[in-house]
């Protein structure tokens, strides 16, 4: 996937030490033996105990501790993994009643850099909508008259934005940024980086870093994980979220991450139910078991219209005609559950065998009036995305 949550424990890791400050956080993973990690806490301070797996709202969701000492850290630990959490983050506490807090958060789309930010950040920005300003940095004064209203100067936002550059984020967020007598503080930090990047990011983050709600695999896929392993095809699949009404079924690892970013461009990241791809020329059968699961987990969604993007670059020897019977065969077997949830298919595909494949799915998409279209190489790969949209907005 291109966009990938990574722990908040490194992220700010990563942020304070470009920043030049130094940062004592500390990472729990509760699989491993809790004395050591915790052995360094100080018995006469106070800590915020909080889940660290991507999760926002956590203080509404009873997922943030206070006033945590070094005597009952595991017994808060305890209760967290009693709801099925894992990996945990250790801060000291920071009494801030005071002090400023302001909301940040960078994005990369395609004019470069969108900025939000507002100065009534905190645990309420939610229902704050309406203070939060947002552009696209373009120029200095831009920068300057942001930096100012944030009340950080102009050196650490313009660290804040190198940062975001120089290791691959694809989104930052703050919130709150606390400012208070000219020192700056990261309470609460999210980011999401380019997951193709890892070489580049110089072992700042890896994928040990990336973090989800939850560690537990859905059935869908524990089943593909099994197929990887059973064929000499390629297979990925994941579930980003599972009332989500945009589902992927691509092929061909470069244009999977072009279409996949096109959605979050578009703004409907979160509308993503999953990520993945199959290639190396899957036979029918494999094809079918991966596109049944991925219906699986669709028919699971509870959004009220939903798509199937079939899309990819043009292959140059995975057989169109033979992957598409086994997507075919898949579609068949829930035709009837897939029209009375409003779902359509858009396709786009190119290589061996396409005009024969792309025949065959037309004929049974218009068939079963699941069609959304169907479309050769000759339409440019994101193209199919806005269509996509359209029918689930």
């Amino acid at each position: 996937m291109a966009r990938k949550k990574i722990s908040e424990f490194r992220a700010k890791k990563i942020l304070y030490e470009f920043l030049g400050k130094d940062y004592s956080g500390v990472s729990v993973d509760a699989s491993k033996d809790l004395g050591e990690q915790v052995s360094r806490l100080d018995t006469d301070k106070r800590y915020v105990l909080k889940v660290d797996q991507g999760i926002k709202q956590r203080k509404k969701k009873g997922l943030v501790f206070f006033e945590v000492s070094k005597d009952n850290v595991k017994d808060r630990i305890k209760e967290l993994q009693d709801k099925g959490y894992s990996y945990f983050i250790l801060e000291e506490f920071l009494h801030h009643e005071n002090f400023s807090e302001y909301y940040l958060a960078i994005e990369r789309v395609r004019e470069g850099k969108k900025i939000h930010y507002s100065t009534s950040g905190g645990v309420n920005v939610e229902e704050n909508k309406h203070s939060i300003k947002s552009l696209v940095i373009t120029n200095y004064e831009q920068m300057q008259g942001i930096a100012d209203e944030l009340n950080i100067g102009q050196e650490v936002f313009n660290s804040i934005l190198a940062v975001f550059d120089d290791y691959y984020f694809s989104f930052l967020e703050i919130n709150p940024l606390v400012v208070h007598d000219g020192d700056f503080y990261f309470l609460d930090t999210a980011v999401e980086v380019d997951s193709a990047a890892e070489f580049f990011a110089g072992g700042k983050w890896s994928k040990e870093d990336f973090r989800e709600s939850s560690n537990e695999k859905t059935l869908e896929e524990k089943q593909i994980e099994i197929l990887k392993q059973t064929s000499p095809a390629s297979f990925s699949f994941e579930i980003l979220n599972p009332n989500g009404s945009i589902f992927l079924l691509l092929s061909g690892g470069g244009a999977s991450l072009v279409t996949a970013d096109e959605v979050y461009q578009k703004g409907k990241g979160g509308e993503l139910g999953n990520y993945g791809e199959y290639s190396g020329n899957p036979n029918q059968e494999e094809t079918y078991i991966y596109t049944k699961n991925l219906l699986s987990a669709l028919l699971h969604s509870g959004s009220n219209r939903k798509v199937i993007i079939i899309s990819g670059g043009v292959a140059n020897f995975t057989d169109i005609r033979i992957t598409f019977k086994g997507i075919i065969k898949a579609l068949e077997e829930v035709a009837d559950k897939l029209r009375s949830q409003n779902v359509k298919v858009f396709v786009r595909r190119g290589g061996p065998n396409q005009e024969e494949g792309l025949r065959l799915m037309k004929d049974f998409l218009t068939r079963e009036k699941l069609l959304g279209s169907v479309n050769g190489h000759e339409m440019i790969l994101t193209d199919i995305v806005k269509p996509a949209i359209e029918h689930v907005s």
